[in-house]
């Protein structure tokens, strides 16, 4: 019976080619690694998005010049990867000049004869080699007999030819070779030793080293990279204040131990903190700082020192030594992931307080918690103007965007205006400057979010109690300035614009005219109470007698034209059949049911729509065909394949100069009751919206039938004031009964023999059964 042979590579060539082969499979992913292709855009492009204002130039040279090690870093691995290609070129070339020691057996080829050779010119070759190379002759080799005979052998021999037909060898099977891809040199002799040694050294020593200090590090962090002590402290005061307001949020983000050397080595602390914290906190003028809250460890000296920096960022003041400008931006760069930490420890309470094991946090404790994550990243307090996220605006500057001819108090408005009249406004600012401010708006997002409500069921698209309902959210992200004003840098002509009425009036609306809007209403009744005289104020008032003053016309906010019904009494905008009979009105962003009452409407003219949409007879079902029915499952499950996909982290950056690093676009998408203050959904972070996004949000329907509305809520974690609502009202009914089928009916009558017929011949091992359930346990 063959057996197996193993030995050594004598010559090496076999190790040469794992070697080879083993060093491509690291080589190839290595290279592609450090000369990844990063996605720019064009320098054209991007230079119109690009602010060089003081702060961003500081920002951007700050940066340049802190990463002289991974630059350093950088050249070493370009110089490595060069070097390895030149190694493996070298290798690849030694390997192809290697002869392989295997060659397959050819008597024809030994004996040196044609293969249609007769069995006389065989035998005439063979006597003729047999007398050259015979071992009794002089010169003769007896290796070269053997082979000689071996060959004449498996030509006229009919069993040495059927071995040598089947096997290959004239002699049948032999022992089945294994060769080591090791050279002979490495494992005899006195280098046995040193490769004992190295893998002792390799396997018992480095590998569980490297092993433990991995694991000693990931057990003090969660998955975000968060000290488990900080996650527990989030846990601990947010169960305590379920009714956060936000100065007590921004307590306890700065009361994270990430800024605590103790459990950070990152953190620097020096023997002149007391001094300059002391005299910052004299300069940051703020009750956050003056409260005597003796917490643990919101009144440790860590939390104070970092809650006065937040504090003096907030307000941009000028810190009074470059030490704690570095800490600082350490501070600030650990503030988002920390803030998402704490988001989702509001959602993961809410959970846990349906089932009994924790307080619930009420909705305001989230949007609080939200709302510090956009303020630390532009250096805004709450009470600021949006505009001052534009370079060169300052306070004092903006008197001049609210006055009696103009209130101008978000980015919308300021985009809305003509490009002579935004020049205008800003006239005391040169060129460049100007140019910055209008890069700064290309960069601004103006996110637009739509959403379609539906119940995934084959057989009833209707929202019944305790069904899943899934709201698939479609958002689209535009440029401030294109969307809402005209870029000087475009085609756009800003004199075709309509313009607003009024004498004083100078900013025209894109959607909707200016004398409709109730913010600016209301801004211009302040104005008017502002600037009414001390003796106009009784003006106009009548003694207690005399005829009723007239109510002024209520102003009717700005609805756009509803389109005329078609013959069935159908509305303009259809009715999709899967959105469950919802409309979405367009001017308020609301998306409401069919059947709603004439007491809910509110205005006549919704009513009357409402009306006719109720009443108007069904239309026939259209005819859907299965390839359709098909390619909609198909789309439905892409995507559920393209959601397990790795996101991208990547959206677009943040214009934020007192930002320490880049930040990209993030966004926060989350289902919420405002009327019960609670939350429906887990916030999802939108991560990679960069022109279109789509997501599902998925929340079970309440329990009872009713008229239920909800909002979903989407947050920027970067920018100020750019939070969008849209309400969803539905129509819950009673959930169906199902009826019962004959089959099931055969199908328990089955299950109830068979139990009964197992009770009867399992009575007798019920009594020695080893596990036994207690109901009262």
């Amino acid at each position: 019976m063959a057996g197996m042979n193993f030995q050594y590579d004598e010559t090496g060539s076999t190790f040469y080619y794992f070697l080879v082969s083993f060093y491509a499979l690291a080589l190839i992913p290595f290279s592609i690694w450090v000369f990844r292709a990063k996605e720019d855009k064009d320098p054209k492009d991007k230079d119109k998005t690009i602010c060089h204002c003081e702060a961003c130039q500081a920002k951007n040279r700050r940066l340049h010049a802190s990463k002289p090690k991974e630059r350093f870093i950088q050249k070493i691995l370009y110089i490595v990867v060069i070097v390895g290609w030149v190694l493996f070129a070298w290798a690849a070339y030694k390997v192809a000049q290697i002869k392989t020691d295997h060659v397959e057996y050819d008597p024809y080829e030994v004996l040196g004869i044609d293969r249609g050779s007769s069995d006389k010119e065989i035998r005439q070759q063979y006597r003729d080699l047999s007398k050259v190379h015979h071992p009794d002759k002089s010169g003769g080799d007896d290796t070269m007999f053997l082979r000689i005979a071996k060959a004449y052998a498996a030509l006229t021999d009919a069993e040495s030819r059927k071995n040598w037909e089947e096997y290959g060898n004239p002699d049948g099977p032999g022992a089945m070779q294994f060769g080591i891809a090791l050279p002979k040199w490495l494992v005899e002799g006195n280098t046995s030793i040193w490769v004992l040694m190295s893998y002792v050294i390799v396997f018992m020593v480095i590998l569980p080293a490297v092993v433990g200090t991995w694991w000693y590090k990931s057990i003090k962090y969660s998955g975000d990279k968060i000290l488990l002590p900080t996650t527990q402290l989030y846990y601990y005061f947010i169960n305590k204040t379920p009714n956060m307001v936000f100065k007590r949020a921004f307590m306890i983000l700065a009361a994270s131990f990430e800024f605590w050397k103790r459990h950070n080595n990152e953190v620097v602390e020096r023997p002149t903190d007391d001094e300059e914290v002391r005299q910052l906190m004299r300069d940051v003028s703020s009750t956050y700082l003056n409260e005597k809250n003796r917490e643990q460890p919101l009144c440790f000296p860590y939390s104070v020192k970092a809650r006065a920096l937040l504090l003096a960022h907030m307000q941009r003041l000028q810190l009074p030594s470059t030490h704690l400008h570095s800490d600082l931006l350490h501070l600030l760069s650990k503030c988002p992931t920390l803030i998402n930490e704490m988001v989702q420890i509001c959602a993961q309470l809410t959970a846990m307080s349906k089932a009994g094991h924790a307080t619930k946090p009420r909705l305001e404790t989230l949007e609080n918690i939200m709302k510090m994550c956009p303020l630390l990243v532009q250096g805004l307090w709450e009470n600021n103007s949006p505009l001052l996220m534009l370079p060169h605006i300052s306070e004092q500057q903006l008197k001049h965007f609210v006055n009696k001819k103009r209130a101008i108090r978000n980015l919308k408005q300021f985009c809305q205006l003509a490009d002579e009249d935004r020049r205008s406004l800003v006239k005391h600012l040169e060129d460049q400057e100007y140019k910055n401010i209008i890069n700064t708006l290309r960069s601004i997002p103006a996110v637009t979010m739509q959403c379609d409500m539906k119940v995934l069921d084959d057989e009833d698209n209707s929202i019944t109690a305790n069904a899943i309902v899934t709201v698939m959210v479609t958002l689209t992200r535009e440029s401030m300035l294109s969307k809402y004003g005209s870029d000087p840098g475009s085609l756009a002509n800003a004199a075709d614009w309509p313009a607003a009425e009024g004498e004083d009036a100078e900013v025209a609306l894109d959607d909707e005219p200016p004398a409709d809007d109730p913010d600016m209403q209301e801004e211009e009744v302040e104005e008017k109470k502002k600037s009414s005289k001390p003796w106009e104020k009784n003006k106009g008032k009548k003694s207690k007698g005399g005829a009723k003053k007239k109510k002024p016309a209520a102003s009717v906010p700005y609805k756009p034209k509803a389109k005329q019904t078609s013959a069935n009494g159908v509305a303009g905008a259809a009715v999709d059949k899967k959105s469950n009979g919802a409309v979405v009105k367009q001017g308020d962003e609301v998306a409401e049911t069919v059947g709603k009452s004439d007491e809910e409407s509110d205005t006549a003219q919704d009513s009357d729509v409402e009306h006719d949409l109720t009443t108007a007879p069904s239309p026939p079902p259209p005819q859907v065909d299965e390839e359709d029915d098909d390619w909609e499952e198909f789309e439905m499950e892409s995507k559920k394949h393209a959601k397990l996909e790795a996101t991208s982290l990547v959206s677009h950056s943040v214009h934020c100069p007192f930002f320490p690093s880049d930040k990209q676009e993030y966004w926060w998408l989350y289902l919420c009751d405002k009327k019960k203050s609670d939350l429906i959904t887990v916030p999802v972070r939108v991560t990679n919206l960069v022109d279109k996004q789509e997501i599902d949000v998925k929340f079970p329907a309440p329990k009872k039938p009713g008229v239920y509305t909800y909002t979903m809520c989407l947050k920027s974690d970067s920018y100020v004031d750019m939070d969008l609502f849209q309400n969803l009202k539905f129509d819950v009914k009673e959930q169906k009964v199902v009826e019962s089928h004959p089959q099931w009916d055969d199908m328990s009558d089955d299950e109830e023999h068979d139990d009964e017929s197992g009770s009867d011949e399992g009575s007798t091992s019920d009594d020695n059964s080893e596990f036994e359930y207690d109901e009262d346990n």
